[in-house]
């Protein structure tokens, strides 16, 4: 029967159904179902409340075609299908009859295509099959569309809720990891009669994975250290801080630099499992004696250059702490520290910077700039560093990793 042909009395009667399918759907967006709950219901409500015995319903998610719900006898299970370009092309208006769209056989049991259209864009196409031969009609169309319409925007907005949630909860992840961050670094650095030390670090994200640290030991005793945590962000941010917690305990033990390194690579395979690492250069110096003792754990060599020019690079050590329970073959380097030296401690950071060629800057790229700068006041050496490998980065100054550089001169 034509819709225009029915009877007040079963007009009334589908209205009122399509009234109880609405009140389910919004009872159920109500009851905060998740999004498989609540294509369900719209499943079960289009069933019992308007007969519809078949019904395909495919929802464009992150720009890919989604079949989300595939009901009625006799279908293929559509969510293996992929939607035909066809209907994409074809049907982006009022609804379509599935038997004038160039589909195949699988197709066949499925009568109606419906858009769902948002924002002048569709985002779901409703198909129907074996409808009550009372509810097939335009004005019907008009109602599913409708009611996929309000599905959907209920489904959106808890995604964007969701992801409104984690990132406010990532935003004070980070808030809290710069906070740890910004507590690890020393407040204050030496600078007397016997030696100098600056610092600067350009972190590559909001939440880096390089640490320094300058601890006083004793009256003429100090340690320094640069440090690089594999991976970013909180993680890393958290691991540094068990690193410098269990630094600063060891130290207060006044331990030597063999157990400190030691003691530091089994925290850190035991607090990562070996699933993360950290390189790091330690060196103590004695003003009294003039000698630094030191360890390489898998760092950058720190660069060593007397006035002389002659450059040294401090290599003795073991491997990247966090690896192996145990440093194999661990050797603590000392080496007595002339007058007017400078050394260079830096992160992989500062090399690792690649120009159109990809040539990489490099230790010689360094080395270029120390040649002609060394004795420049600390701050003002760093800057000439960082002014470098911004021109030279392809990149300008977006930098693949985070820079560190801590430096030492000796007077």
């Amino acid at each position: 029967m034509p819709h225009s042909a029915l009877t007040p009395e079963k007009r009334l009667f589908l209205k009122d159904r399509e009234l109880g399918a609405l009140l389910e759907i919004t009872q159920a967006i109500n009851q905060d179902h998740g999004e498989g709950a609540l294509y369900k219901i719209f499943h079960f409500t289009l069933l019992g409340q308007l007969n519809i015995r078949r019904l395909v319903l495919y929802v464009k998610e992150e720009g890919e075609w989604q079949c989300v719900v595939s009901f009625g006898a006799n279908l293929p299970d559509f969510r293996r299908i992929d939607l035909p370009e066809a209907v994409v092309r074809t049907c982006m208006g009022p609804a379509c009859a599935v038997a004038e769209l160039p589909l195949g056989p699988e197709w066949e049991l499925l009568e109606t295509v419906i858009p769902v259209v948002r924002n002048d864009e569709v985002m779901a196409y409703v198909f129907i099959g074996n409808m009550h031969d009372d509810y097939a009609s335009g004005e019907a169309a008009k109602f599913l569309e409708t009611l996929s319409n309000i599905l959907l925007g209920a489904i959106e907005n808890r995604r964007l809720g969701r992801q409104r949630i984690a990132a406010a909860a990532m935003r004070k992840e980070i808030e809290i990891a710069q906070e740890v961050q910004a507590m690890l670094f020393p407040r204050k650095l030496p600078n007397d009669a016997h030696v100098a030390v600056a610092a600067s670090y350009v972190p590559h994200t909001a939440v880096g994975g390089d640490y320094y640290d300058v601890v006083d030991i004793d009256t003429n005793r100090f340690l320094f250290c640069v440090a690089d945590v594999s991976g970013k962000g909180v993680a890393a941010s958290l691991l540094m801080s068990n690193f410098q917690a269990g630094l600063r305990t060891l130290l207060r033990q006044q331990v030597d630099l063999a157990t400190i390194a030691q003691e530091l690579n089994n925290l850190i395979f035991r607090n990562s499992g070996g699933d993360k690492f950290i390189t790091v250069f330690f060196g103590i110096y004695d003003k009294a004696t003039r000698r630094l003792q030191y360890v390489n754990a898998g760092h950058n060599d720190p660069l060593l250059v007397f006035d002389s020019g002659e450059v040294r690079r401090l290599k003795e050590g073991s491997i990247m702490l966090g690896v192996m329970d145990e440093l194999p073959l661990l050797k603590v380097g000392e080496v007595h520290i002339e007058g007017r030296a400078l050394l260079l401690n830096y992160t992989d950071g500062l090399t690792e910077v690649f120009d159109s060629e990809q040539e990489e800057f490099g230790e010689e790229g360094i080395l270029r700039i120390l040649d002609q700068n060394r004795y420049l006041p600390l701050k003002r050496l760093h800057e000439e560093l960082l002014t470098a490998i911004r021109s030279f980065n392809i990149n300008d100054n977006q930098f693949a990793d985070d820079v560190t550089i801590l430096s030492c001169r000796f007077k």
